[in-house]
């Protein structure tokens, strides 16, 4: 797998807007972003052009407006994301992560059922 650029938070949610309306144009981007943070269109138009700094997003001309579309796939970014956090705060252990959140009480019990059902269908598949 290729290196994926460093994206921050707000960069994030500019991706995510992407990732869910690939081949988006600025004003979609920007009329979408309106809706869920009091970013400015400029702010937005500058985190798009840092992302396409990043060759985390492609662009093209269409009319008068610019079409974006990611470069780096959403399952990718977040499987990574999701190993770095593992190894920063719980040395890479999945299991100490979980544990940590049922010592902390911060699973409910339909969570920790569902858990034990992913694992379940998890081991099963594996005994096919």
């Amino acid at each position: 797998m290729k290196k994926l650029p460093q994206i921050s938070e707000a960069e994030l949610e500019v991706m995510k807007i992407i990732w869910k309306h690939p081949n988006i144009n600025t004003n979609q981007v920007i009329e979408k972003l309106s809706k869920s943070s009091t970013w400015s269109p400029k702010t937005i138009q500058t985190m798009l052009l840092r992302l396409i700094k990043k060759d985390a997003l492609s662009h093209y001309k269409e009319g008068r407006v610019f079409v974006y579309t990611p470069n780096v796939a959403e399952s990718d970014y977040v499987e990574i994301e999701s190993r770095s956090f593992l190894n920063r705060f719980y040395n890479g252990a999945l299991n100490s992560m979980v544990l940590n959140f049922l010592e902390k009480d911060q699973l409910s019990d339909d969570e920790i059922n569902e858990l034990y059902q992913i694992l379940e269908e998890r081991k099963n598949r594996k005994k096919e």
